[in-house]
């Protein structure tokens, strides 16, 4: 190894640099602390030792002054006392070893044990940051190319929806171009949250306050027409859903908050839906979706054709729950509670 040896006392730098060059190192000697940190700044070494008495500048200022200079060489911390407290103070200074010094050839074994120790102990820690960064990096890459493939699906369910509202304003049948729009809004629930993972800084999971908020203002420009004006309230605490669960709620919301829109109230009159999303404990949630309309007759067949139902079902099978009815409120209150 090149080693810097920075001792105050001639006779200690002699002894060292002589027996440890008769054991193929290579030794650089320094007089002082100063003399130590420009040597070290001047030419590279593998390992440094530094006597803790020292005048002027004693072995904790220079360790100091080494770490100052941005001298990343391993420092093994050399001292004649056998106080733990020394010692302590210059592993907490940056040394990543310590030699008590005594007297003979004993002391240069030990010392050139404390270089192999530092030294490999140096290594390991370059090649951890180097692992470290090329993880870094790579997970940066990783949440790039997810931004991108978020926002080219984004892009192409917004074609998609495109088309399918184009497709509807064709068809003269009214409940043909009713269906298609439910699917136009559906895709669009969907879209919207690909929206969101592109746009965030985490892109495996969705802010659900944030997409909300969106979707209902969606589905209020929607629905909300100055003959049927229709008011949709959001209340949504921040919680964060991994996308496919983001998606199925999404989707609920939609199909709740339309048919709510389309049957609660009478054509030509007011209205007010309700959303909210709240904590529960266990790391749970709960969806409420509800409006003070006419109510629902469980037993009646379905107003529309039925694929909403059987969409809000699905979805919150995938949520391993189900939408249950409030039958004590005086509109309709679906509510659903699944795992976060």
């Amino acid at each position: 190894m090149r080693i810097l040896y920075i001792d105050d006392d001639a006779g200690v730098r002699r002894l060292v640099e002589r027996l440890l060059e008769r054991r193929e190192h290579e030794v650089v000697t320094a007089g002082s602390g100063v003399e130590g940190v420009e040597r070290a700044l001047k030419d590279g070494f593998d390992v440094i030792a530094v006597d803790h008495y020292m005048p002027e500048m004693d072995g904790l200022d220079t360790l100091v002054a080494l770490k100052k200079a941005g001298v990343a060489t391993p420092v093994v911390y050399v001292t004649g006392s056998d106080e733990s407290s020394v010692a302590v103070a210059a592993l907490k200074s940056g040394a990543e070893d310590y030699v008590v010094k005594t007297p003979g050839s004993d002391f240069v074994d030990l010392l050139e044990r404390a270089f192999g120790n530092a030294s490999a102990t140096a290594q390991l820690r370059k090649e951890k940051a180097a692992s470290d960064a090329a993880l870094k990096e790579s997970n940066e890459r990783l949440q790039i190319l997810l931004r991108e493939v978020n926002h080219r699906l984004a892009n192409s369910l917004q074609i998609v929806s495109t088309m399918v509202a184009m497709q509807a304003r064709l068809l003269s049948d009214a409940k043909a171009r009713d269906a298609l729009s439910d699917t136009q809004r559906r895709i669009d629930a969907i879209a919207q949250v690909h929206r969101r993972l592109y746009s965030s800084d985490e892109v495996q999971s969705v802010a659900m306050d944030e997409y909300l908020a969106a979707l209902v203002a969606e589905l209020q420009e929607t629905w909300s027409t100055p003959e049927s004006p229709r008011a949709i309230r959001l209340s949504a605490e921040p919680i964060r859903l991994h996308t496919d669960k983001a998606v199925s709620l999404g989707v609920i919301v939609t199909e709740l908050v339309s048919n709510a829109c389309k049957y609660a109230y009478p054509e030509g009159s007011a209205g007010e839906v309700r959303v909210e999303l709240a904590n529960e404990a266990g790391q749970r949630f709960k969806l409420a979706v509800e409006d003070d309309g006419q109510g629902m007759d469980p037993s009646a067949p379905p107003q529309g054709t039925g694929l909403g139902s059987k969409l809000i079902i699905a979805m919150a099978r995938a949520l391993s729950s189900r939408v249950e009815y409030d039958r004590h409120h005086a509109g309709v209150r679906a509510v659903l509670s699944a795992a976060a």
